[in-house]
């Protein structure tokens, strides 16, 4: 329970606290949201592009967020750091420019419903949530029932013959399933984003559906192929991927040595018993022309 083999998710986390607190302690939270109509129409503040992801500016917002992460780091235990990295960065180039041109182009048809796009990156994890949901299987599933089922009333008068006709009835119908929903072990991380987006609502309507199609789209290789597998440098990642790739490079060729070695031993073996056999059936064959001479 804990970021083990998942730096670039520790990192992203820590960051994310680190500016949050950095723009409330500096009472710089109002450079990192945007309002069509003053800071894009009239402003021209386009560098906010840049910044409205890098922090939120409510501390419910940060804990749902790092909780959700939290969650999802087993993303980047599947893909490796740096497919994980390369992944976040090529999202987010997406998730700056794509939600502030819609609340841009929506704000006056609209009559300013859409004219506030809130501060995080709130695009970018549930762009993360589509790979969440399609890689990770769930471990086991639970039903939460909204109704009790009641026990049908057993007779207590009538004739013997009826009496047992229904006991028999009763035994074999089963009780219907109560009323309710089944949930996996999955659902508090989908509980969390739902949350997460709520707080920004109506915005989420755009960036929640938006990071997640963007997160599909990635994954279905429907964006273009130069940034679907581009890459970034094994050195940025850090020495400890690079590590555990050396580490499994050794795992893997020692374990090819261990199946070399066996089926030379196993070849080696069939040799011996296929000797053995030949020396048994020479001797088998002496004996037998022995008897025979002695015979004639």
């Amino acid at each position: 329970m804990s970021f083990t083999n998942a730096p670039v998710t520790r990192s992203l986390v820590v960051g994310l606290v680190g500016t949050s607190m950095a723009a409330t302690l500096f009472d710089a939270k109002h450079y990192f949201y945007i309002f069509a109509d003053s800071h894009i129409w009239r402003h021209h503040q386009l560098w906010r592009t840049l910044t409205y992801q890098l922090c939120f500016v409510n501390s419910s917002e940060v804990l749902f967020a790092c909780a959700t992460l939290y969650q999802m780091r087993v993303v980047e235990r599947m893909w490796g750091s740096r497919k994980f990295a390369s992944f976040l960065i090529v999202t987010s180039l997406f998730t700056a420019v794509i939600p502030p041109l819609l609340i841009t182009l929506l704000q006056p048809l609209t009559s300013n419903l859409f004219n506030y796009l809130p501060a995080g990156p709130t695009a970018l994890i549930f762009a993360l949530l589509a790979q969440y949901h399609a890689i990770i299987p769930h471990v086991y599933r639970y039903h939460v029932a909204t109704t009790s089922s009641s026990p049908s009333p057993s007779p207590s008068t009538g004739t013997p013959g009826a009496s047992a006709s229904a006991a028999t009835d009763s035994a074999t119908t089963t009780d219907p399933e109560p009323s309710g929903f089944t949930l996996t072990d999955k659902s508090p991380c989908y509980l969390l984003a739902l949350q997460l987006a709520l707080f920004q609502f109506p915005a989420s309507l755009i960036t929640a559906p938006l990071g997640f199609l963007l997160g599909y789209s990635f994954r279905s290789d429907l964006l273009p192929p130069a940034l679907t597998r581009w890459r970034l440098p094994g050195w940025l990642v850090g020495s400890s991927a690079q590590k555990r790739s050396a580490e499994f490079e050794g795992l893997r060729r020692r374990l090819e040595g261990e199946d070399a070695e066996a089926s030379a031993s196993a070849s080696a073996s069939g040799r011996e018993r296929r000797g053995e056999m030949g020396v048994g059936q020479r001797a088998t064959g002496t004996v037998g022309r022995e008897i025979f001479n002695q015979f004639l």
